[in-house]
């Protein structure tokens, strides 16, 4: 490979690690984004430049077929689908690898070597999984398949049986590359494994899984590279990988859950899962009209708007900024709480709010706004549950014991926008709905807060 491919390779891995950087702080995530961009921009030319290249002919077929599915997927899907986007992306990617993979063992056979080997069966292993996991992921996102937790007896032990019995396949493989039969059995086997993984996690747990998948197509891209000889291929596949681990890592914590009971632990159903814990019998909820609550924020001093997945299905951060606004003009301060696991994505609601135009510095992490719920004299929940569930922190019964929530039962009041009174995903009551300074506003949010904003609006 000729200097000036490697030189354009090693620029593109730099603005890939700049761009990862960037992507730590809401502040500069758009410029991290646009520096990845280059960085593979510049590595798609840095490929077209190799001299082993024969024809273009399928090369430019497949550049513009893959451009027309990027474009529509960025163009029509709306950004509250965004998890569903990535989750499709990652099977994208990670069916290109598997592809490459059979194409390598196809061509080369018995004659591969074992140490192609090892990479070709990596490649083909993680990545046919990511495939299916990743479609699945997508299908209970877009609720195609049940979002609850699908289980059955020995699910556990016979996923990781079979889990077991692929790895062997793939230590055969190295040690026998010519036994053909045994390595597209064990492609078969990665795309089982990949829809049985998925199955039985629910939808409290699927930010993780997008994560996760994520980390399995870089590690998959990482071993193409290795298969390929390709640098670029193998750097920016670890940094995919690595990050992808990490993030996942990150957010088990964040739910002060162990990384192995997110994957095997069949949590986050929904409605459908069995209320446990503390329940709000003889209870009553105060609901609270859109004249009342308009005063209320009118008058209010600091304000916190919690967002959550009910927000995302609603589509309504344009209209919570609108709110904002006419706050703001009233004298009031307004600020974001954003919990970690908030949504169906790492990020979900930072990316939702700055499609709105939200400033950033609004933003503010669990850890920094935590502190001001004494001051605050009201906290707009808008489609959050149980982040905002104080059995998290009270009821060792509970099932999300011990996960770190954003405190907002210590406010002065609670205004809450939901639909119903259904759990969310963990399946549990939630006594904050219950307590004597929370007011329910039930109703779509888009359709509350537009309503809301018309009230303020008219009685100013």
């Amino acid at each position: 490979m000729n200097l000036g491919v490697e030189l354009t390779y090693l620029l593109s891995s730099v603005l890939f690690i700049l761009g990862l950087r960037g992507l730590s702080s809401a502040a500069t995530a758009r410029r991290g984004m646009n520096l990845a961009a280059v960085g593979m921009l510049l590595a798609v030319i840095g490929t077209l430049l190799n001299q082993q290249i024969i024809t273009f002919t399928w090369i430019i077929i497949g550049g513009i077929v893959g451009s027309v599915i990027g474009a529509a997927m960025a163009i029509f899907m709306p950004m509250t689908a965004m998890p569903q986007r990535i989750a499709l992306s990652h099977a994208f990617g990670a069916l290109a690898a598997t592809l490459v993979g059979v194409e390598k063992y196809y061509r080369l056979g018995a004659e591969i070597g074992a140490a192609k080997m090892a990479a070709v069966g990596f490649e083909v292993m993680f990545g046919s999984l990511t495939v299916t996991g990743s479609l699945m992921a997508f299908g209970k996102l877009q609720e195609l398949v049940k979002g609850a937790p699908i289980t059955y007896p020995l699910q556990n032990h016979t996923n990781i049986a079979l889990f077991v019995a692929t790895f062997a396949m793939f230590v055969y493989l190295i040690v026998d590359p010519s036994n053909a039969t045994v390595f597209y059995v064990m492609i078969a086997s990665g795309l089982a494994i990949g829809v049985l993984m998925v199955l039985p996690i629910g939808g409290a747990d699927m930010p993780v899984v997008v994560s996760l998948l994520n980390s399995y197509a870089g590690l998959a891209a990482s071993a193409t590279g290795f298969a390929l000889e390709n640098n670029v291929l193998i750097i920016a596949g670890a940094l995919d990988g690595a990050s992808g681990f990490l993030l996942s890592i990150l957010m088990s914590r964040a739910m002060n859950r162990s990384f192995t009971n997110v994957i095997f632990g069949a949590f986050g159903g929904g409605a459908e899962a069995a209320i446990a814990g503390k329940d709000a019998t003889g209870l009553t909820v105060r609901q609270i009209t859109l004249e009342d609550a308009a005063v209320q924020l009118s008058y209010a001093r600091s304000v916190v708007v919690v967002p959550g997945y009910g927000m995302a299905v609603a589509q309504a951060q344009h209209q919570v900024r609108e709110l904002a606004e006419e706050i703001q003009k009233r004298g009031g301060d307004v600020t974001y709480a954003i919990h970690p696991v908030a949504g169906r994505m790492p990020g979900h609601m930072n990316v939702l709010l700055a499609e709105a135009n939200i400033p950033y510095d609004h933003l503010l992490d669990m850890e920094d706004v935590n502190p001001r719920f004494t001051e605050t004299d009201v906290v707009l929940v808008i489609g959050a549950n149980d982040v905002v569930n104080p059995a998290a922190r009270n009821d060792k019964s509970s099932p999300i014991y011990g996960m770190p929530i954003l405190d907002v039962d210590r406010a002065k009041s609670v205004i809450v926008f939901k639909r119903s009174m259904n759990p969310g995903f963990a399946g549990i009551e939630n006594l904050l709905f219950y307590e004597p300074k929370t007011s329910m506003l039930f109703g779509d949010a888009k359709s509350s807060l537009t309503k809301l904003v018309a009230e303020m609006k008219n009685a100013a």
